[in-house]
């Protein structure tokens, strides 16, 4: 079994439409009142305040504020819980304080478990039934159709939607036996073992254009002050760059599915580096900071994270295996896949020879066929320590939710 997450397109009604919205405005406005509740409990009395706190207030929080018991119990406790993960984000990774949220940055809310809602539907089109809402019609299909488990309501674009996860079965592909190295950048988004190069398809540089030619319009448009009402116009100039942007987001990740699915296809076994890429794409604080800002921007476009999340699960659904080369340790980039000799490269060479065994080929190339060799030493390892011809069937994992458990009381 394995959780998949399907999204569906929503088409309330008018008054269906004016419900949701006021509904998000509720989720919004107890987000935010935790957040205070939790900076000020802790600035003026110094005491923090746990998530299980909140919880247990929500019921005289309904009390006072009657409009809040038609939105379900449990979707309120899943956006206190939201705040609760905002926090311990903060404290473990340092990401940044909480804000409080505007109505234009607050999506939509989850129901975490079956009740409240209800998916009429077999995986193909169908409706969904919200309790005090009605039954909303719905269009969208999914690759694997299982137990409906939780599902969130967000509204983007001017659009509603419904992501649905799912426990199911999920539909293996069929896989070759093949077995490739591949090499992610910006110059060429891939390069792999076999010598064949996808090229990068830029598709926000080509979007770029039209993209700055609006947002000099919406700068000029721009409220002079904080507190001074926005016009219709700059409001329309912003829609219209979330829309190129949206579209721009679609072809990219329409082109991933495509691409991976291709990749897996053809190999069971796919061998690629291991990236920082919060690393690699965090703001320059020196003096090239144009140059640098531009090198994210291509990073970004190429997605090289997601690209890699979509090889994984599809080869790992397929039984087959996928490895990460450790960067630092392997040096693909300066590793020559003939004889092992290493040297440094520069960026500006693009074209790996070798000074020892006179060897020559695309730089990327040369690096993907370097981590396609250590990735076989690695499954041959791990095969003769098995004693067997066959090693880890790599099924498909789903990321855990965080469990969390009451606190038990100190005598």
């Amino acid at each position: 079994m394995a959780t998949k997450r399907i999204t569906f397109k929503l088409y309330p009604s008018k008054s269906q439409s004016k419900k949701m919205h006021y509904w998000r405005k509720l989720h919004k406005d107890l987000y935010n009142d935790c957040v205070e509740h939790r900076k000020t409990s802790y600035k003026k009395f110094g005491k923090s305040v746990s998530y299980y706190d909140q919880q247990n207030c929500l019921p005289e929080f309904k009390e006072c504020f009657p409009e809040y018991k038609e939105l379900g119990s449990h979707a309120l406790q899943d956006t206190v819980k939201r705040v609760d993960f905002a926090f311990r984000r903060f404290f473990k990774l340092k990401s940044g304080y909480p804000k409080f949220k505007s109505s234009r940055k607050y999506k939509g809310w989850t129901y975490p478990c079956k009740s409240g809602w209800k998916a009429g539907t077999n995986g193909k089109n169908g409706y969904l039934k919200i309790t005090n809402l009605g039954n909303i019609r719905m269009r969208g299909q999914a690759r694997d159709w299982g137990t409906p488990k939780t599902c969130t309501i967000i509204f983007k674009q001017g659009k509603w939607y419904a992501s649905i996860a799912v426990d199911c079965v999920p539909t293996r592909y069929q896989t070759d036996t093949g077995a490739i190295g591949l090499d992610l950048g910006t110059h060429q988004a891939i390069a792999d073992s076999n010598g064949d190069v996808v090229d990068n398809p830029k598709f926000l540089k080509i979007a770029q254009g039209r993209i700055n030619k609006i947002a000099k319009t919406s700068r000029r448009k721009r409220p002079p002050k904080r507190g001074v009402k926005a016009s219709r116009r700059w409001k329309k100039a912003n829609r219209a760059i979330a829309k190129i942007q949206a579209k721009v987001a679609r072809q990219r990740q329409d082109w991933q599915h495509k691409v991976s699915a291709q990749i897996v296809s053809c190999n069971s076994l796919v061998a690629t580096e291991k990236l920082n890429l919060k690393g690699m794409t965090r703001k320059s604080k020196g003096k090239n900071k144009r140059q640098k800002s531009g090198l994210n921007r291509s990073l970004l476009d190429v997605s090289i994270g997601s690209l890699k999340d979509l090889i994984k699960y599809k080869v790992t659904e397929a039984g087959g295996f996928y490895i990460e080369v450790p960067t630092k340790k392997v040096k693909p980039s300066q590793t020559c896949p003939n004889c092992g000799y290493q040297k440094k490269k520069t960026l500006a060479e693009r074209v790996h020879h070798c000074d020892k065994c006179s060897y020559q080929c695309d730089r990327d190339v040369a690096a993907a066929m370097v981590m396609l060799n250590y990735a076989r030493g690695m499954e041959r390892a791990s095969t003769d320590l098995d004693g067997s011809t066959s090693t880890w069937c790599g099924s498909f994992k789903q990321v855990a939710q965080m469990k969390s458990h009451k606190p038990v009381a100190q005598r």
